[in-house]
């Protein structure tokens, strides 16, 4: 078995953790020995930034009002840190991928494969030529959207407003680029609006990198019926996030609700359709009873969806075979 995360936080909680953490020996969800202990292939590194936090005014008393130009300068800055970060970050174990070929060339020499992704796609801040730059950098997917309007698009919302709202002129042409150059589109954080645009734009296939089912846990972030049969006609994948806030609606989730989320989308999409996208230090990921706090502990996982009757071959695909497939179609 081999483990595919399509989503973690966990370069960037490095920028700010502790000197001497790193990859290897951290404090965090995910490390090169937990890694290997989950037979992980490739694990997925968000470069993620919250624009917001380089404003220089107060982040409470800013109010509603846009980010600033400079703060999205800022943030690009950030995110080049990041991706530079990763790439001190390789050893003997782990290693930084591009392409599907690289990460089969690295599982049979028995290394990690670690790709770069960007999680807010506002940083290149009006200016598409950033595009080619992230992918000089070797980012290899990009979430369009996190919480914020941006160049791009807009977020998901409980505002139906803002919800129906799809890409702006510069997102649609940045989906074209993404395509042409051979960086995988994410539509997690967006818009339904901007998901059916990226659809109708994509000549590639797209993936929700961390988004659940919103038929059983109804957050904006999650995907609707028509959006999961949508992503699974096109050869898309949703990478099931464990984050409770997005499995249950609460605080706390445990582990049958991950395997309920993911016998759902194979009943909606099919069993194409379903990967990982663990969301691992993005949020408060305590171990406890009938919970996993660390990628080390994954084959509980594995255990739920079998007794939620997820067959071996499901499993399979689930772990790494659907999301190879489309790393391999859009990379």
């Amino acid at each position: 078995m081999s483990l595919i995360d399509l989503h973690c936080d966990t370069i960037s909680r490095l920028m700010d953790a502790p000197k001497g953490e790193c990859l290897a020996v951290n404090q965090l969800s995910i490390d090169v020995e937990g890694m290997e202990s989950a037979g992980t292939l490739a694990q997925f590194f968000a470069c993620f930034v919250n624009a917001v936090s380089f404003e220089n005014k107060d982040v409470h008393t800013r109010g509603a009002e846009p980010i600033s130009s400079e703060a999205w300068e800022r943030a690009y800055l950030a995110v080049l840190a990041m991706a530079d970060r990763l790439e001190q970050e390789q050893n003997d174990k782990i290693k930084v991928a591009h392409s599907a070929e690289e990460i089969e060339t690295n599982s049979v020499d028995g290394v990690i494969s670690a790709v770069k992704t960007v999680e807010e796609g506002g940083v290149i801040n009006g200016n598409l030529s950033r595009i080619d730059e992230l992918y000089n950098k070797g980012i290899r997917l990009i979430t369009l959207t996190w919480n914020h309007p941006n160049c791009l698009g807009y977020p998901n919302s409980r505002d139906k407003s803002i919800m129906e709202k799809g890409l702006t002129e510069l997102g649609c042409r940045t989906v074209e680029r993404m395509n042409e150059l051979g960086i995988l589109v994410d539509v997690s954080h967006l818009s339904d609006g901007g998901f059916w645009d990226c659809i109708r734009i994509s000549k590639t296939p797209v993936c929700a990198s961390h988004s659940n089912a919103r038929a059983l846990c109804g957050h904006p972030r999650n995907l609707s019926d028509h959006m999961i049969r949508t992503l699974a006609e096109n050869g898309g994948v949703a990478g099931l996030n464990f984050y409770p806030a997005f499995l249950t609606g609460r605080d706390e989730a445990v582990l049958d609700d991950i395997a309920r989320h993911a016998v759902y989308m194979i009943r909606c999409g099919g069993e194409d359709v379903a990967a990982i996208g663990t969301d691992f230090d993005g949020f408060d990921n305590k171990a406890r009873d009938g919970w996993i706090g660390h990628v080390r502990e994954m084959e509980a996982v594995w255990d739920a969806m079998k007794k939620r009757g997820v067959t071996e071959r499901q499993l399979d695909k689930i772990m790494s075979g659907n999301a190879l497939r489309v790393i391999r179609d859009a990379l």
